[in-house]
């Protein structure tokens, strides 16, 4: 379809009218601070205490801004007869801004979390070289960084958070006693109950065998012992041997 001569005049003039009938804000600004995105890329704030000097940032910068010097201390051993360790312990960290293009490769990489993005944009100077900033400087815009944003509903939790919940778990399970339970009780109960063979009916399992004796039937100590001939309170009554039955002959029905 043709498109229809001026409608891409029209277009023009009615957003130059939508415009126009808009009320124009001033930003009011150094009094009033803008609203700043919370991903917004200021500068750089530095957390030194997780900074292990690994000059992983450094290596990695592309425009080689930043400039780290360390030197290494021996930390005694924590134990009696262990060995002594070497770290490495930081005294320089500074970031010549003039050179950052803000790519960001810096904290991407850092594997201990020691660089953030801070919002502060206000560090403009009057030299060039007072652009490199020193250590100080860079933890003092740390205090800046915004708090990391909630996590999804269905995010997967931290793996530090994890493995610290279950330490808890286990430490409190090994603390507290375990409790019985009702169905514990009642597993238990059934557990200690003779079982029926199968086939036999609850009266037969309920007799008691005429081999053994009976645990009411016990002698007191006021009866008189029993003859062998009669069976007494104490002794069981002999069974009589049942006589076994005649052969079948062949073509007898």
């Amino acid at each position: 379809m043709a498109p229809i001569p001026g409608s891409g005049l029209a277009k023009g003039l009615a957003v130059t009218l939508r415009t126009m009938t808009k009320k124009s804000v001033t930003a009011q600004y150094p009094d009033v601070q803008p609203e700043l995105p919370p991903r917004s890329r200021g500068v750089i704030g530095l957390f030194e205490e997780n900074c292990t000097v690994c000059m992983l940032c450094a290596r990695e910068c592309p425009d080689w801004c930043i400039y780290i010097d360390s030197h290494k201390e021996t930390v005694p051993p924590a134990a009696p007869g262990g060995r002594e360790r070497s770290r490495n312990v930081l005294d320089r960290f500074a970031i010549d801004f003039s050179l950052c293009m803000y790519c960001g490769i810096c904290i991407e990489v850092c594997p201990f979390d020691a660089l953030f993005w801070s919002p502060e944009f206000e560090y403009a100077e009057t030299d060039i070289r007072d652009l490199t900033h020193e250590r100080d400087k860079l933890r003092e815009w740390m205090w800046t960084v915004p708090a990391p944003p909630a996590l999804d509903p269905g995010a997967e939790e931290p793996k530090e958070l994890a493995a610290a919940r279950k330490a808890a778990e286990k430490l409190a399970a090994q603390q507290t006693p375990p409790a019985t339970t009702p169905h514990a009780d009642e597993q238990a109960r059934a557990a200690e109950q003779p079982t029926r063979p199968q086939g036999a009916s609850k009266q037969q399992v309920d007799q008691p065998s005429p081999d053994e004796p009976s645990s009411t039937d016990e002698p007191s100590s006021t009866d008189e012992p029993s003859s062998p001939d009669q069976p007494g309170p104490g002794r069981p009554k002999p069974v009589q041997p049942e006589p076994n039955p005649t052969p079948r002959q062949e073509g007898q029905e």
